[in-house]
């Protein structure tokens, strides 16, 4: 039987045109996608698609937006084999962790992909990515399993898990990157899949989707002199329940202890804080160094190696659920999706 695929639109370089009179690139309807990929009818697959209205350019990517693409992989899930979202590259990351927190027991590929350049520009890479994202999407094992049961990004040589990838490059074609987590194949030839990395699911069970997102929720970074003053005011925004606090290197902060009065103080009052380091390898040691020690003893949170995006996503998402906030901590502490290693 010919593999069966959704494409969800979004929106997108890769569906922009330019405006004749600006010179402006701005969404387009998926027609226009399609219109200039007709290789994909040599694929010979089912494909069907749909899009959010209106396509938009990803940096207007909301929580309500990931709601709308979850639930449409959800109404399709047992119609199709797989699914590729076409994604703006900017916030693709961000949508990639959602979705994977969202869709909870889900055994089936949701391959996120975009480009750099237009798909109408003579050298684009969306078509590439376009056709590479619907075969992987496609793929089989000998068992007729999916080869991927998980959200990946497809990108150029690449496919990397959804909540470990991070945009790195604003020019290159090959633009994410996932420091901390093997690639889930390499891209050539062929597709060379990696088989240890990639999710496995072994008990069946029905696709439970949860969509609710808790967006008070921040991010702090650190930075050589910074104030009392200032920390303090970021940490007194109202309504603020969790904050994703970006140290220096493995974890590490300023040793002055107003700095961890502050952050005592706002643990003290419920805010659940979670320490993420700002470097793109590597990730929060606790014991390494005194400073992130400090911070472990007041109540902060290790966020390990996981990404700046899947940490606050992943704070929406368990705020979402209607956690209190010790709730929410002692989830923190353990992988949902395959998004943080947790040295044992």
């Amino acid at each position: 039987m010919k593999p069966k695929i959704l494409i969800i639109y979004t929106g997108g370089t890769i569906g922009m045109i330019e405006n004749q009179q600006t010179g402006a690139l701005e969404p387009f309807d998926f027609d226009h996608l399609i219109d200039n990929v007709p290789k994909i009818k040599m694929l010979d697959y089912q494909i069907d698609n749909v899009q959010v209205s209106p396509p938009i350019d990803s940096s207007d990517m909301s929580p309500d937006r990931w709601t709308e693409i979850a639930c449409h992989i959800r109404d399709n899930y047992d119609s199709f084999d797989g699914f590729v979202v076409l994604h703006g590259t900017d916030t693709m990351a961000y949508t990639a962790s959602a979705l994977s927190f969202m869709m909870e027991n889900m055994h089936k590929p949701v391959i996120i992909t975009g480009s750099q350049l237009p798909i109408g520009e003579v050298r684009t890479d969306g078509e590439e990515n376009l056709i590479t994202a619907l075969q992987i999407a496609a793929a089989t094992r000998s068992n007729g399993q999916p080869v991927v049961q998980e959200v990946a990004i497809l990108f150029e040589n690449y496919l990397w898990r959804g909540n470990r990838a991070t945009k790195m490059s604003a020019d290159n074609f090959n633009a994410f990157k996932s420091n901390n987590y093997p690639p889930l194949a390499r891209i050539g030839l062929g597709i060379n899949y990696n088989h240890e990395a990639l999710m496995r699911h072994y008990v069946e069970a029905p696709v439970n989707l949860r969509v609710a997102m808790d967006t008070n929720v921040m991010f702090i970074d650190l930075y050589p002199g910074m104030t009392e003053a200032i920390l303090r005011h970021q940490f007194n925004t109202p309504g603020v329940k969790g904050v994703v606090l970006k140290t220096f290197g493995a974890g590490n902060t300023p040793s002055s202890k107003w700095f961890v009065n502050v952050i005592s103080e706002a643990v003290d009052r419920g805010i659940v804080v979670l320490n993420v380091t700002q470097c793109v390898n590597g990730g929060v040691h606790e014991k390494r160094y005194v400073s992130s020690d400090r911070l472990a003893a007041v109540g902060v949170i290790s966020g390990h190696d996981i990404t700046s995006e899947a940490a606050i996503t992943k704070l929406m998402f368990l705020f979402g659920l209607g956690l209190s906030s010790d709730e929410v901590k002692r989830a923190l502490l353990r992988p949902i999706a395959g998004e943080m290693t947790v040295p044992e």
